[in-house]
């Protein structure tokens, strides 16, 4: 029965990988770019549902990351195939270990990881891909900029989706474990 379960973590996955990169591509030059709108962010909530996405989510966010770079979208370049999935991994990671605490229900305080660690992490890149001179003035605004973007994905259309799944019995069956 392990292996069974194994394998279904493995497919889940590789679904919220697919999933991530699909929404990305279809808004590709909206995902990009200092003032950026990734409605795959919204995705960033399942790690409260599956570990599963912890590693699917960072897998995702490589194979944009390179599509963007392949199709010339993506201002951040290499730089983004190194600091982007790995933003994705840690926030993925924090919105599992916090998926416990809620607020009638809701795991308001696990949708804030992605939006504090890209507003830095992406921020602070996008800031070094556009601007030769950094000021402290020009990092914090492209912080605040991919901040506003991920606070949009996250916490609005996250929070959404999470309540979508639970109200519709969706995450009962998409996300039920098998028996061991």
């Amino acid at each position: 029965m392990k292996e069974k379960r194994s394998l279904r973590l493995l497919a889940e996955g590789g679904l919220i990988a697919a999933m991530y990169v699909a929404l990305t591509v279809a808004v590709a030059p909206a995902a990009f770019g200092p003032v950026q709108f990734r409605i795959s962010e919204m995705l960033t909530i399942l790690p409260v549902l599956t570990p599963a996405a912890v590693p699917g989510l960072a897998v995702g966010c490589l194979v944009s990351n390179l599509f963007g770079l392949m199709s010339g979208t993506n201002p951040a370049g290499a730089l983004d195939l190194v600091l982007g999935p790995l933003a994705t991994l840690s926030a993925a990671y924090l919105t599992y270990r916090l998926r416990g605490i809620t607020v009638r229900g809701v795991p308001v305080l696990s949708s804030l990881p992605p939006v504090l660690i890209n507003a830095v992490v992406i921020g602070a890149e996008l800031a070094v891909a556009y601007y030769t001179q950094l000021t402290p003035g020009i990092l914090l605004f492209n912080m605040l900029c991919v901040g506003a973007g991920q606070l949009a994905a996250c916490v609005v259309c996250g929070l959404l989706l999470h309540a979508a799944l639970y109200r519709s019995g969706a995450a009962g069956i998409l996300f039920r474990r098998p028996t061991e």
